[in-house]
């Protein structure tokens, strides 16, 4: 039977800590909480890792963070030989906030270059230091610099970053929202989160259920390291932190 759980780091990406009781312990020792500020991998934005402190004061260290049965079903995967909670124990949670706060920073530059580049989506992969994002370009007309400057002027202007939610029949009617040109996001809930940029989404707006920070402008220094070809009509665009490298 799947769990659900309360997915606390959709309304406030910016948590820390908190506490929470375990729910369930699966066959592999994946820890079930009935909430969490853990994100769990999907959407091309991997897992968050931490740690989980017993009342006692030891601590549980999580090397991943999945999905289960459900997206609702979050899986808090120890390292190994880590001792494994009982269900009902309460206890407290603590993100990597470091790590965390770079891939919020990296997924929001990977939606600043979908406005760069108005292009579908083909994949996306966030990680700490270097992110993709894969476009249907027939022309590779795109230079590294003037991708890089369009990039760093949206950072510049500070543009709010923030989610709202809108129900799976405005989605049809706005199918222009949906980016990827492969992957929709899920229907039937009734709800659709959109993570929208600028003044009442006037820079971009499109489905997401990952983390981001709060304006553009901090997002910080970014660069495209490398576009790549990966196919006829597939352009590979990798962003980087910091300035671009002088030649």
């Amino acid at each position: 039977m799947a769990h659900k759980t309360k997915a606390l780091f959709r309304e406030d990406a910016y948590l820390r800590t908190t506490e929470a009781q375990v729910v369930a312990v699966n066959e592999r020792g994946g820890i079930i909480l009935d909430r969490s500020i853990f994100y769990a991998t999907s959407g091309g934005q991997p897992g968050d890792t931490g740690a989980l402190e017993r009342a006692d004061g030891s601590r549980i260290v999580i090397a991943a963070t999945i999905t289960g049965e459900t997206k609702d079903e979050i899986i808090h995967v120890p390292s190994p030989e880590q001792v494994v909670p009982g269900v009902g124990e309460r206890l407290k949670l603590a993100i990597d906030w470091e790590r965390r706060h770079l891939l919020m920073r990296m997924h929001a530059a990977c939606h600043l270059l979908t406005v760069v580049c108005p292009y579908p989506i083909t994949g996306a992969a966030v990680s700490e230091d270097d992110s993709r994002v894969d476009f249907d370009i027939p022309d590779a007309g795109f230079t590294k610099e003037d991708v890089t400057a369009g990039l760093m002027e949206l950072v510049r202007a500070d543009h709010p970053i923030f989610t709202r939610l809108i129900t799976d029949e405005e989605l049809a009617a706005n199918p222009g929202l949906v980016k990827s040109k492969n992957v929709r996001p899920p229907a039937g809930t009734g709800k659709i989160r959109l993570v929208c940029i600028g003044e009442n989404a006037s820079i971009d707006s499109q489905p997401c259920g990952g983390t981001h920070v709060k304006s553009t402008g901090e997002v910080g220094e970014i660069h495209i390291g490398k576009i790549e070809k990966k196919g006829r009509e597939n352009r590979r665009f990798r962003i980087r932190f910091g300035p671009m490298p002088a030649i």
